[in-house]
Parts: structure tokens; sequence; C-alpha cells
């Protein structure tokens, strides 16, 4: 399969969690894949975004460290109370757990930020995401492409610019990057369908809704 969908976040989540005072058992982390997990599950602990994830790791010294520490310490380590309690209790891994779950039988593979799937220059931004929802050929997140985006209102002549640009360097081997909306965002994966070549789409309401619904059988 050429083409291949991403999408950073895609399952709400609860942002409070209840306070108990008696926390159940931790759940133990999987064996299979139990750092992809564990990224997930920072991801899903409310308070805590990509930044203050990756600070955690480091602080701990990794993450498996850090679903070790106890409240205490992970309190000490300045993070929000509903934070350290998801973690410390156990709820971010359960959280992991269906999520996980949820996205293999949505045929989505989670790739996290420490696996050799994960594009090295998205490591370089500022604030790069944990964990990627990837459905289709993750290999073609790391190979040599060029982005196309643009208005979503575009005139004949953009569209039909978009799409030359995009077959004849998508037939060159490259891989188009796009977004998924109107205009020459689909302009740009339709030329890299016709050039038989590799495109990736970002979406952003994720893998599991398709928005504009008229993208669907070009998504396919």
């Amino acid at each position: 399969m050429h083409r291949v969908g991403i999408v950073l976040r895609h399952y709400s989540r609860e942002a409070a969690l209840s306070s108990v005072t008696v926390p159940d058992p931790k759940p133990s982390i999987p064996s299979a894949n139990s750092n992809q997990l564990s990224w997930l599950a920072l991801t899903l602990t409310p308070g805590l975004g990509p930044t203050r994830g990756r600070r955690l790791d480091e602080f701990f010294g990794s993450i498996d460290a850090v679903f070790n520490a106890s409240l205490t310490e992970l309190e000490a380590a300045g993070l929000p109370a509903p934070a350290a309690q998801s973690l410390g209790m156990g709820r971010s891994l359960e959280l992991a757990n269906d999520e996980a779950a949820r996205a293999k039988a949505a045929g989505i593979e989670l790739v996290a930020q420490d696996c050799p799937a994960y594009p090295s220059r998205l490591r370089q931004i500022y604030d790069p995401p944990l964990v990627l929802y990837v459905r289709g050929n993750v290999a073609a997140l790391s190979q040599p492409g060029i982005a196309v985006a643009g208005t979503r209102h575009p005139t004949p002549y953009g569209v039909g610019m978009a799409e030359r640009l995009a077959c004849d360097l998508a037939a060159r081997g490259l891989v188009i990057f796009s977004g998924l909306a109107r205009g020459v965002d689909s302009a740009a994966h339709r030329g890299a369908v016709a050039g038989k070549g590799e495109t990736v789409a970002v979406f952003g309401t994720g893998v599991d809704v398709m928005y504009p619904k008229e993208n669907s059988r070009l998504t396919e």
C-alpha cells in the first residue's frame, strides 16, 4: 500500500482524574512494545504534554523508571496532582492498553518517539509528538520527500499546477507530504497517486475521522 495516513492524536480523553484514598495495584506493562505503551500512556496523562513528558523521561533517566516511580517521587518531579495520580496509580497505563487495542482493531500502528520508524526530522521541531498514529506504509514517513500545501480555494490553474508538480516529484521518488484539506492539499495527493508514488496525509481530525468526507475515495 503506497498511501499512509498519519495523525498525532485521535481519541478524546477526560481531562480530570478523581482522587482516591487507596490506589489499585499498577497494571504491569506488557513485555512486547512496552516502551511504545509507556510513551502512549504519557500522551494520555491529564496535564502532561509532549514537552513535560520528555522532561519526565530525562528526570528519571528512562521511560520505564517513570512508571516504576512512586506517587511521592512523581509529585517531587513537579507534576500537577492529576498527572502524578494518573501515572502513580496506573490509570495512564490502563488508558494506554485500551487505546492500543482500539488502534490495532482499526488497523492503526502506533509509532513512539524512540521507535526507529519515527521520522528523525520530526524530532527536530520544537515540540514533537510523543506518539504518531499511522495507517498504511510506515516506512514512507522517513523517506526523502517534499511538503505541498496551499489554499483551500485555489484557481483552476493552481489545482493543475499542484497536481502536476506532485505527480512529477512523486514519479521521481519523492514522497509528497500534505494535509487532507480541500484545494491544493487534495490536488497534491491526487498527483502523487497519478504518478504512482507515495504520499503522506496528515489528518487534522485523526485517521478515524474522515474530513472532508469527499476525500474518502482519495484516501482509500
